[in-house]
């Protein structure tokens, strides 16, 4: 069992009243809630992409909350449907009065699992603790290192050449790129090349396009899996952390967002 659970609660202007109740620590400040964002519905488009925007942040955490009421699952429907396939933290919904037709939606959506109103804290912490396990039990445990994936299988990286199923593969090298191996990321890298080679861009315009597109995403990755520290992301990736910063800087990634929120203090129990 983890000795400290972190879970982001992302709640919507309709449920933040209903929410904020399970925000701050509990079980003996091994499950902490922390309020991660308020999504104002008001404003459809910034909020369908409120998951999405934030994935990249979320990775910190072990659990993102979502609650779900009558009121906002329309928009829990379109968050989790906008976030497909560039979410790597499990959602947990915490739900109230919601039927089986509208729990199997948003399980077809990408939802992990839910807990139902009035929630139970043991009970939210034992479904976060089995939603990890999983994970860890996942395809990856069970199956060993990624399959070298097969030229053709990635598709390139322009936006207006890809449909919806090539977006969600090269996000997911993207998203896990420390995974693969130098052999399955030359496969990537040909299967690329050759689609790149039917575009009307020069060489060197596909060529700069792809390597932008690698640093960023193993830069992103080495700072995920080092908690923002820049100089143990610099050692792992051996460059000289002079240089690795200035790719930072020349991408505009920022370490903050990667680095564990600062542990709140607990009030000490008064003197009688």
């Amino acid at each position: 069992m983890r000795e400290r659970l972190d879970c982001a609660l992302l709640s919507t202007r309709s449920s933040q009243d209903w929410a904020s109740q399970w925000l701050g620590r509990h079980a003996g400040g091994k499950l902490l809630v922390h309020s991660f964002d308020v999504i104002d519905e008001t404003e459809p488009d910034e909020a369908a992409r409120a998951l999405a925007s934030s994935a990249i942040q979320l990775r910190r955490y072990d659990v993102c909350l979502l609650p779900v009421l009558e009121h906002n699952l329309s928009w829990a429907r379109t968050a989790l449907a906008t976030a497909r396939g560039c979410l790597y933290t499990p959602v947990l919904a915490l739900v109230l009065d919601l039927k089986a037709g509208a729990l199997n939606d948003l399980y077809a959506l990408g939802l992990a699992d839910f807990v139902r109103g009035p929630v139970c804290l043991e009970e939210l912490r034992a479904r976060v603790e089995r939603l990890l396990d999983d994970r860890r039990r996942g395809p990856l445990a069970a199956a060993g290192p990624p399959t070298p994936p097969q030229l053709g299988e990635f598709p390139g990286h322009y936006a207006e050449a890809l449909d919806p199923d090539a977006v969600d593969a090269t996000e997911d090298v993207c998203a896990n790129i420390l995974d693969y191996t130098g052999l399955q990321l030359e496969a990537f890298a040909v299967s690329v090349a050759f689609r790149c080679s039917d575009s009307p861009e020069s060489f060197r315009s596909a060529k700069s396009k792809v390597v932008e597109r690698f640093e960023r995403a193993y830069l992103t990755a080495a700072l995920d899996r080092h908690s923002g520290n820049n100089a143990m992301a610099a050692r792992a990736a051996q460059k000289h952390r002079r240089a690795f910063w200035a790719l930072m800087r020349k991408h505009e990634i920022d370490a903050a967002p990667f680095r564990p929120p600062p542990a709140s203090c607990e009030s000490s129990p008064s003197t009688q």
